[in-house]
């Protein structure tokens, strides 16, 4: 159930929200420009739509039908913006994350973290704990990884975002970043995502390589229940028949998400294509069509990396990718080429 408020009415909006509580709803509310939206979840059938229509400051009071009833754009109009440190993620927001797959050691990822910076990155992306298809491939540093993005976060400035793969280490991840990412093959460990429910980080939740959009926000809808709302959902590519690539990339996600959802939505190409060659053409897409960013893998010397080389750009490259798809997205949204 959704309650929206006539304009200034701040001290009814916490009266309605004490009410609701009482009736053991769990109440989250929107603090808008002049407006005051209420999203209570639980059992709400029980509540007729009069009890809060009633009231002289009360706009509208309405039901939703998705089963995602937080990350619905009904229980939203207007879209979510998330402040990292001073970047902003969703509205009219371009927002550039970039950096190596892992952190390998601190000349790699020094190097690429102030050329990233150079070159127009807004965040510093970097694996500390990697999930590999092979136990025998590079798993990542650790805690050792997550100093360095410190130390690289230090030189640059740049906020950092990191994959959470394991509760048991959410209390280290969450002193080092600025992010929390929780990883494709995470998106339905319902446990972790509570635990990164309860915690006042953003979060960036990319897509289950065989999930559909509305398990996708299903997903969003554990986080945000537990009380955070800061979620960044993530489209990587799903998994289809095709083998040329890595993944498929589903840009349909971005008009689909805008329609269903107020969350930010962006785009990893590294990990949707999987290969070097293909991640500016698909970035450039992104842009055009609407998303609200990009994440991808950038890495000093990809022909030596040790995660993920033959789908990361080299400086260089991101510097060229970044200097297009901002112009596309500054075109697209009424700035004009220059």
């Amino acid at each position: 159930m959704v309650i929206v408020m006539k304009q200034d009415q701040g001290e009814l909006t916490e009266q309605i929200k004490k009410r609701a509580e009482k009736m053991g709803l769990q109440v989250i509310v929107t603090y808008g420009e002049g407006q005051n939206i209420l999203a209570l979840v639980g059992d709400t059938q029980k509540v007729e739509l009069d009890y809060f229509a009633g009231e002289e400051g009360v706009e509208k009071v309405y039901r939703i039908q998705e089963p995602y009833k937080l990350a619905s754009r009904y229980a939203n109009r207007v879209d979510t913006i998330i402040d990292v440190e001073g970047v902003k993620i969703g509205g009219d927001n371009f927002t550039i994350m970039a950096g190596p797959c892992s952190v390998e050691n601190e000349d790699q990822i020094m190097q690429t973290a102030l050329k990233v910076k150079e070159y127009g990155a807004d965040i510093l992306r970097g694996g500390a704990f990697k999930p590999r298809t092979s136990p025998y491939s590079f798993q990542g540093l650790g805690l050792e990884g997550l100093k360095l993005l410190r130390k690289a976060k230090e030189a640059t400035g740049l906020p950092i975002i990191t994959e959470l793969m394991d509760p048991h280490d959410f209390d280290a991840v969450y002193e080092y970043a600025d992010i929390i990412q929780i990883g494709a093959r995470n998106m339905a460990n319902f446990a972790l995502l509570k635990e990164v429910g309860k915690c006042d980080k953003p979060v960036m939740l990319k897509r289950g390589m065989s999930s559909t959009i509305k398990e996708f926000l299903m997903s969003a809808e554990y986080i945000m229940s537990e009380g955070n709302e800061k979620v960044i959902l993530c489209e990587r590519g799903i998994r289809t028949f095709e083998t040329h690539m890595r993944n498929t990339l589903d840009l349909n996600i971005v008009t689909a998400i805008r329609e269903l959802s107020h969350l930010p939505i962006i785009i990893d190409p590294s990990h949707a294509t999987g290969k070097a060659s293909m991640i500016e053409p698909a970035s450039r897409a992104t842009a055009a069509i609407g998303a609200h960013g990009l994440i991808i893998e950038v890495h000093n010397n990809p022909h030596e990396a040790l995660c993920d080389g033959a789908q990361s750009l080299t400086p260089e490259e991101f510097k060229v990718l970044n200097d297009k798809v901002r112009k596309i997205h500054d075109y697209v949204n009424g700035g004009g080429l220059c």
